[in-house]
């Protein structure tokens, strides 16, 4: 819970902002953003090399041992900010060389860059400390939230809306930097050798560039081929997406420090039990949260983005399909292949994601539009899942692995038919919208109770165990 509450607070500024920046940047300014953004973040994944995965688990693995721990930390953030000073450098290169229109807002995307250096949510999260990063997160959050609504006043401010932004994420990695103290000591420089961290960074590097694709290549190749509109429009529908998906997937950062220890020591039935448990409360989850988007989102997204981003939502009654499949491939990969050491299916896994989504983008783009990148999003998801599944097939039970998941998409199922039905029926207000959304959750409770789902019984175990 401590890190859905850090996930949902990365993406509450967007969330809480979203309404008035439509309305206020316009489809060509929230669609530049999208774009420059997208090239931005390939220089972030450069420059982390994999480290953000490598280091959390890298930490979990050795939390017990205080001197081992404060090596490990030094090694792995000096390597951090070594190749991010470069990545950066090369940014600022790519930036002044290639004579862009958007030059400027180039640089002042270039700050989450130096952010990304001083980022040290991997070790809390490895040591399972999730409360330092919730607290200063909600607090520069709320101070950012000001900002924008003080700050941000027409679309000629979308300059200076991208400057909140990203130096809102460097002072709250700063603001972490000071919490280290008690668990981090001073080492002899000596003693430190990131080369020891660069070949298993690196292995972990290669499906964190595959997923990148899939991930930020759609709003690039839109930007290029359609208009910086229409990568603004899928950036729209992904920003609800990821909204809710930071819920689903908090479970994954969670676990993932708490299988690997599990399966460090030795105890290799607990690992897998983990594992069911943990797909069948991620199933619970995302059924209502993916089968509720697709049947409001004709009403949501007028209400949310304005009548100007109506284009956006079939692309969200699409997408809403990878939650349910993101969520599944989360519990089997991040809380199962990576803790267990099984990083080749992993990276295999999502290279295989992003050969779908390179073969199918252009095509789909050219013949659909945005939606061609919504469906390339979607298949690209669903080879993931399916060959993760195929590579744990002679580790786990699939019986255990989806029992009773029968129940929560037969629940599901309804909450949809009720839900779109109201839908239709019910005016276009704020208030009806969430009277709908009141409705299907609880159509779902109440029929996952009737049905008796296993998830009850699996909570109140973990209580015991916790």
């Amino acid at each position: 819970m401590y890190n859905a509450a850090y996930q949902i607070f990365l993406l509450m500024v967007p969330l809480l902002t979203t309404p008035y920046l439509a309305r206020v940047l316009g489809p060509n300014g929230v669609g530049i953003n999208s774009y420059t953004n997208s090239i931005m973040q390939y220089f972030v994944l450069f420059g982390c090399l994999g480290t953000n995965l490598y280091a959390n688990r890298k930490i979990a693995f050795v939390r017990d041992n205080e001197d081992e721990l404060s090596k490990t930390f030094w090694e792995i953030f000096i390597l951090r900010i070594l190749m991010l000073s470069m990545s950066f450098v090369i940014f600022l290169f790519f930036v002044f060389s290639s004579n862009s229109q958007y030059e400027a807002y180039y640089v002042a995307q270039s700050i989450t860059l130096v952010a990304t250096m001083f980022d040290v949510s991997w070790f809390f999260m490895g040591i399972e400390n999730f409360s330092v990063t919730v607290v200063r997160n909600f607090i520069v959050k709320i101070i950012t939230l000001i900002c924008i609504f003080a700050f941000v006043k027409s679309s000629s401010d979308l300059f200076l809306y991208i400057l909140i932004i990203s130096l809102s994420l460097l002072f709250g990695n700063l603001t972490m930097i000071p919490n280290l103290n008690k668990y981090v000591k001073k080492i002899d420089v000596k003693s430190i050798n990131i080369k020891n961290h660069l070949l298993p960074s690196l292995l972990l590097f290669i499906p964190e560039v595959a997923t990148q694709i899939y991930l930020v290549l759609n709003k690039t190749m839109l930007g290029i081929i359609i208009s910086v509109q229409a990568s603004g429009f899928y950036d729209q529908s992904d920003k609800i997406i990821k909204i809710v998906l930071a819920i689903v997937t908090a479970t994954g950062t969670v676990m993932l420090p708490h299988v690997a220890n599990a399966f460090i020591n030795g105890d290799r039935s607990k690992t897998k039990e983990y594992l069911y448990d943990c797909f069948s409360i991620v199933t619970m989850i995302s059924v209502p949260l993916f089968m509720g988007i697709a049947s409001v989102s004709s009403k949501l997204v007028p209400l949310f983005f304005s009548s100007k981003f109506i284009s956006v939502a079939p692309l969200l009654r699409i997408e809403s399909i990878v939650i349910l499949l993101i969520a599944w491939s989360n519990a089997i990969g991040v809380q199962y292949l990576l803790p267990t050491n099984q990083t080749k299916k992993y990276t295999t896994s999502v290279i295989l994601g992003s050969i779908a989504n390179l073969l199918l983008n252009v095509p789909f783009i050219i013949f659909f539009n945005t939606l061609g990148a919504i469906f390339a999003t979607v298949l690209s998801e669903l080879v993931v899942t399916i060959y993760q599944l195929y590579s744990i097939k002679k580790q786990i039970s699939f019986k255990s692995l989806f029992k009773g998941i029968y129940k929560y998409m037969l629940s599901g199922i309804v909450m949809f038919v009720v839900t779109s039905f109201l839908n239709d029926l019910w005016p276009l207000t704020w208030g009806y919208l969430f009277m709908e959304i009141f409705v299907g959750a609880f159509v779902y409770i109440l029929l996952t109770i009737i049905l008796k789902a296993n998830v009850y019984g699996i909570i109140n175990k973990m209580k015991k165990d916790y």
